[in-house]
């Protein structure tokens, strides 16, 4: 996929984040492509996912941009989402169109500041797009600032500055869309229809949805909470 061609192809749409952690039911690289047909022919724009081998297998099965990240978690470090080159190598060999990694102003487990490690991407993989998940407006200025291709609401309450934000964060997605001019993306917290258009409303070019619609334990628990 032409690079330049890929920003063009999300714009106004939904991007379905297909992810299952270990830990999870439906851990499975051949249950994650699945979920990302489906949600191909439900009319996503694109597929966020984890890690490479699920990448791989997704690629195997749809046509559409891939936001790549590989979660690690380093011992005494909050920053989870690619932290590092190791897992940037995996996410791009394997095939994604963007990399989305934690571009929050807490300290990375590689040493490196967050101008160094772009400067690092960059010279590595030249052609690559890079997407900066933060937490707060400030995050969001010094990815302009550093380049980034564009950026995501996905760590807004997942912070210790931000944890006691609501989800879905329109403020953040408003306040953002009107500082840069790089696209903004909606992620966190989306989990119905009517909260993905007033996303959409705050101005942002795209948006991501999960847990609404691929994590169906999170969706069952939702129900019974209801009526318990």
């Amino acid at each position: 996929m032409v690079t330049k061609d890929v920003l063009k192809l999300i714009k106004g749409g939904l991007v379905v984040s297909c992810q299952a952690l270990q830990n999870e039911p439906l851990h499975s690289s051949y249950i994650m492509s699945r979920m990302a047909y489906a949600a191909m022919l439900g009319g996503a724009v694109g597929i966020r996912a984890n890690g490479g081998e699920d990448i791989v297998e997704i690629k195997k099965t749809v046509n559409l941009p891939i936001i790549g990240l590989r979660k690690r978690v380093y011992d005494n470090f909050d920053v989870f989402i690619t932290p590092t080159m190791v897992e940037v190598k995996e996410v791009v060999e394997a095939g994604a169109d963007i990399v989305a990694i934690d571009a929050t102003d807490r300290k990375r487990p590689d040493g490196l500041t967050l101008k160094e490690f772009v400067e690092e991407i960059r010279k590595t993989y030249p052609n690559i797009l890079i997407m900066g998940d933060i937490s707060k407006v400030s995050e969001g200025i010094e990815c302009e600032k550093l380049g980034f291709d564009l950026v995501g609401t996905t760590l807004s309450g997942y912070t210790e500055d931000t944890k006691n934000r609501k989800l879905p964060d329109f403020e953040l997605m408003k306040t953002l869309v009107e500082k840069l001019t790089i696209p903004v993306l909606a992620e966190g917290g989306i989990g119905s229809p009517d909260e993905l258009k007033e996303a959409m409303d705050c101005g942002i070019y795209a948006a991501v949805v999960g847990t609404a619609i691929t994590r169906p334990m999170e969706v069952t628990k939702k129900f019974v909470s209801a009526i318990s």
